[in-house]
């Protein structure tokens, strides 16, 4: 087991293997792999990626932002050149991922339409709840990609920057991710409600 745990690649592929045998028992207990199966498996990679982006977004807000005042100067490199970087790649495929499964889990599920107009095409308090939800997710992936993104590749050095767009950028960054945060808690909220809503 320590042999499994000590490789990222090998425990997330020892994850899967469990998550098939969920599967098999699921073919072999009478479930079918219909259209039914294919909205869960669509609603777990959602989750699944989901938790990724806002685990990370939370980790920028929550951790890294408020602590690397703390961090002495000589250890900065390491933040900025190495962890955050690979974060950041994470933060936005997550990103990317969540919204596209989103977006594929509402259309299998036949809601798509419904949701995008928040409801207002039949008033289903569902379809009202999801919608705000997936509004609010897309101008939170809007900011990851066009906003947080871009400011960062120049706070961090990825691309070429002096020192003041450098600072400049740091700024916006954080205030559109503490906007990501602000929206996530709403968001959440539409999300997890929809799915109690008759």
């Amino acid at each position: 087991m320590v042999h499994i745990l000590t490789s990222l690649s090998k425990t997330i592929w020892a994850g899967v293997a469990l998550t098939v045998l969920f599967i098999f028992y699921y073919t072999s207990t009478g479930g079918t792999l219909d259209i039914t199966f294919w909205a869960l498996i669509l609603r777990y990679a959602h989750v699944l990626s989901g938790i990724m982006w806002i685990g990370l977004l939370w980790y920028f807000n929550f951790v890294q932002i408020p602590n690397m005042p703390k961090i002495p100067d000589e250890q900065k490199p390491a933040i900025g050149k190495v962890i955050a970087p690979a974060a950041l790649f994470w933060f936005r495929w997550g990103a990317m991922a969540t919204l596209i499964t989103g977006l594929l889990l509402a259309l299998v599920n036949g809601y798509l339409l419904q949701a995008i107009t928040i409801g207002l095409l039949d008033g289903v308090a569902k379809h009202t709840a999801i919608g705000i939800g997936m509004w609010l997710g897309t101008i939170m992936f809007i900011n990851v990609w066009f906003v947080i993104w871009p400011n960062q590749k120049r706070a961090l050095g990825i691309v070429e920057a002096d020192a003041e767009t450098k600072a400049t950028s740091a700024r916006t960054a954080m205030l559109f991710s503490r906007t990501n945060t602000l929206l996530s808690i709403p968001m959440l909220f539409a999300m997890a409600s929809a799915q109690n809503i008759w």
